[in-house]
């Protein structure tokens, strides 16, 4: 069998995201996470937050690595991980009061980012919560040098990925009826950015 999959970043940064998600998805349900990659942070964060379903997704290619983290951990409020795809889906035809995101958008084409909040808007329920970790720009400047490396080569690996503008992500954020919330500093130059969806503009 393939050993597990590891990501040592996610060991690095899962502790200040958790101290995020505990300010704004402690009263949560039911949790989607868009790209869980290898598990690792999906066991951390529900192992911490009993209380809250924490539904893994990712590419069909994805799901076995996920799967073994799911399986060792053996937590009960970890369902197995399913199939998604943002661009083409399926999505889920069920509803969640949060969704999290880490280190996804900068590898997404900037049409796939588009649909992933296009997506969000359907599956996400009244008062609902978005957490989005992993590195922005602002006003299209680089916060450091190393996210500038970082970015050219991302681009250079692939001409559609790269690091993207907070305020265009906002933009979508805001499309669907989410407001800004709390956009906190992390480690290595990251951001851990949350937006709440108000009652009164959900879908």
């Amino acid at each position: 069998m393939p050993a597990k999959p590891d990501a040592p970043a996610c060991e690095r940064n899962r502790e200040p995201i958790l101290a995020v998600l505990r300010r704004h998805f402690a009263d949560r349900r039911r949790v989607l996470e868009i790209g869980s990659g290898t598990g690792q942070h999906a066991v951390y964060f529900a192992r911490a937050l009993p209380r809250l379903q924490w539904q893994c997704s990712d590419r069909a290619d994805r799901l076995h690595g996920i799967g073994q983290w799911l399986h060792e951990a053996a937590l009960p409020n970890t369902p197995p991980a399913r199939e998604l795809d943002v661009a083409h889906g399926p999505w889920p035809r069920t509803r969640f009061d949060a969704a999290f995101s880490a280190n996804t958008l900068h590898i997404m084409a900037w049409p796939e980012v588009e649909a992933l909040f296009a997506g969000l808007d359907a599956v996400l329920e009244t008062d609902a919560m978005l957490a989005i970790y992993g590195p922005f720009n602002r006003g299209g400047r680089y916060d450091s040098d190393s996210n500038r490396a970082f970015d050219a080569w991302l681009r250079a690996r692939d001409p559609d990925a790269g690091i993207r503008d907070f305020e265009a992500v906002d933009a979508l954020a805001a499309g669907i009826g989410l407001v800004l919330a709390e956009e906190a500093a992390m480690p290595a130059n990251n951001r851990c950015v949350v937006w709440r969806r108000p009652a009164a503009t959900a879908g």
